[in-house]
């Protein structure tokens, strides 16, 4: 189905079967699959090839030599029907990778929302980007990566499969990430080593000052007490009943499997 109202440039090929919303720009040699939707407004300037199950929401800006939705690079998928779910008013620049999940991990690689992903950035199999994060040039998550909201990496950074990047991450350029990475924490290296926290990030996105210095106060639990782990957890827990803020650690240990940076 494709709404009336969609721009479709002769050169392109949009197959029977694909879901083309209202005011969708398709530009000159496109590919399009049977299996694809593209939400409203959402534009693909040129050379892009989407495949497979891939849904794209509305008002995404698609650059040139993308390819969203293609098998993906593990050895053991055997064309199973695995999918890309992508959100609304993400900018998705030149040369971009997103590949198709696996059976094994969940069966959808996913991006949300407000995100930018400059040039050559890959995404791989089963990973979920978050909102309103950024991947700069030729940053690669490896399979099942996890990247929550406002996380920001760097250039020529590569993060390890089954990672985590907590929220308000800033990871610096030229870094490999073999651990996860605890929310507002700064990492940077190879391999990735903390270095203190992301407090001009939290300042831009309305932190207040009470909610900083109990941030300030875990990072210094986790990273600076010579406490354990699991000592550092009971003392997280024990400041978390007066500032609430610091539960977002506490949910992220909780989450963490390969163990964090320190």
């Amino acid at each position: 189905m494709i709404d009336p109202s969609a721009f479709i440039h002769p050169s392109a090929i949009v197959e029977d079967g694909a879901i083309i919303h209202a005011n969708v720009h398709i530009g000159l040699f496109c590919v399009i699959g049977p299996q694809v939707e593209i939400g409203a407004r959402t534009v693909l300037q040129s050379h892009v090839v989407v495949n497979g199950i891939t849904y794209i929401g509305e008002d995404n800006q698609i650059y040139p030599f993308s390819s969203l939705g293609d098998v993906n690079q593990d050895l053991k998928y055997a064309g199973e029907a695995t999918r890309v779910e992508i959100g609304h008013r993400n900018q998705i620049r030149e040369s971009v990778t997103i590949h198709r999940g696996t059976i094994q991990g969940g069966e959808v690689t996913r991006i949300g929302s407000d995100n930018l992903l400059m040039v050559n950035t890959h995404v791989a199999h089963d990973c979920n980007v978050g909102n309103r994060c950024i991947m700069a040039n030729n940053a690669t998550l490896a399979g099942h990566v996890v990247v929550d909201d406002y996380a920001i990496i760097g250039g020529m950074t590569a993060v390890h499969q089954f990672c985590i990047i907590g929220a308000h991450v800033m990871v610096g350029g030229c870094s490999g990430v073999t651990q996860d990475v605890p929310p507002f924490v700064i990492a940077q290296g190879n391999h990735a080593t903390p270095f203190g926290l992301n407090i001009e990030g939290l300042k831009r996105r309305g932190f207040d000052r009470v909610e900083l210095s109990a941030i300030r106060a875990a990072y210094k639990i986790i990273y600076r007490s010579g406490k354990t782990l699991d000592e550092a957890k009971s003392a997280l827990a024990e400041l978390a009943e007066e500032h609430q803020v610091v539960n977002t650690f506490l949910k992220f240990l909780s989450r963490s499997r390969r163990g964090i940076i320190r």
